[in-house]
């Protein structure tokens, strides 16, 4: 879908204003709904909404609603006025729509942008979700000595029980705090779980304390190249992907996260990783510090309204 240039070039100029780390703005999506809107002094802008369905067998029920709409904006240097006449357009032509209760609306833009959170505050959403990244001088620290009693190794097929009730329990409490829990959530996590079992080295690994297993930890490699969907999040490189962390209930705030998650950023360093980057909860009251604390900044942020229809 095209979108005037004069706009897309500020759209993109933007971008590059906000964050060093941002890649360059991608253009608007092929597929979509269009919404426009002015500005009080006749500066036009622009967005384009996607919908997408989810069934109850499908992974993203994970972390998304079943019925989404995501809107990509282009405000140009409008700043907050031209997001907030957008979302007001957007409100209206929800108007048309009818919502579930398993829905949202989405907007996902960059973190740093203090301008446009000013306008999704003013609309009702609220922050879910950020991509956060850790790179530079954190990328060659020493991995940390693990504390007394604490071992750390590359996880088995015979893990597999343990670390999927950990995942499942980790899914519950997000569930009090961020996105809705899933009561098949033991289903939709184990598919990825088998498959990083089932390598030679998984890159999945767990934390035991006194033989007793405390933490886990499951990455992956993300290559953004160009025309990639990491390319337009992450700049070009190879990344290592946090996709999951968890520690007992019992054992958190005792280090054995930040021993386990100091060897694993080592090994991805060591294997070539530009930097390596996770999706976090802001109104987690535990990842939201321990992230921060590890050397991670968000990066991009998922502002999302839950249901759709109470959108402001």
């Amino acid at each position: 879908m095209e979108i005037e240039k004069t706009l897309f070039d500020a759209h993109r100029t933007r971008f590059a204003a906000i964050d060093r780390l941002l890649p360059e703005a991608a253009p608007p999506p092929v597929v979509g709904e269009r919404v426009d809107a002015a500005t009080a002094s006749g500066v036009q802008v622009t967005g384009v909404v996607q919908r997408q369905l989810h069934g109850p067998d499908d992974v993203p029920l994970l972390w998304s609603a079943a019925d989404v709409r995501q809107l990509f904006p282009f405000i140009g240097s409008t700043g907050t006025e031209g997001m907030d006449v957008l979302l007001r357009a957007w409100r209206t032509w929800m108007d048309a729509e009818s919502p579930g209760e398993d829905s949202s609306c989405v907007v996902n833009w960059p973190s740093r942008d203090a301008e446009a959170i000013r306008a999704f505050l003013d609309h009702g959403l609220v922050p879910m979700s950020a991509l956060a990244v850790r790179t530079g001088h954190h990328r060659d620290a020493a991995p940390e000595v693990p504390g007394t009693g604490v071992t750390i190794r590359r996880a088995r097929p015979d893990d597999f029980e343990d670390v999927l009730a950990m995942a499942v329990s980790t899914h519950d409490y997000i569930g009090q705090v961020a996105t809705r829990r899933r009561a098949n959530a033991a289903q939709l996590l184990a598919p990825a779980l088998e498959r990083a079992l089932d390598k030679d080295s998984p890159l999945l690994w767990l934390a035991e304390r006194d033989g007793e297993i405390a933490a886990f930890a499951h990455a992956a490699w993300i290559a953004s190249t160009p025309g990639s969907a990491e390319a337009e999040l992450l700049p070009h490189g190879r990344w290592g992907y946090v996709n999951n962390v968890v520690t007992v209930p019992g054992l958190r705030g005792n280090g054995v996260g930040r021993s386990l998650m100091s060897v694993v950023h080592n090994e991805l360093s060591a294997g070539g990783a530009e930097g390596t980057y996770l999706y976090y909860n802001p109104t987690n009251p535990l990842s939201s510090v321990f992230w921060h604390r590890q050397g991670y900044r968000p990066l991009w942020t998922s502002w999302e309204v839950h249901p759709a229809s109470a959108l402001r």
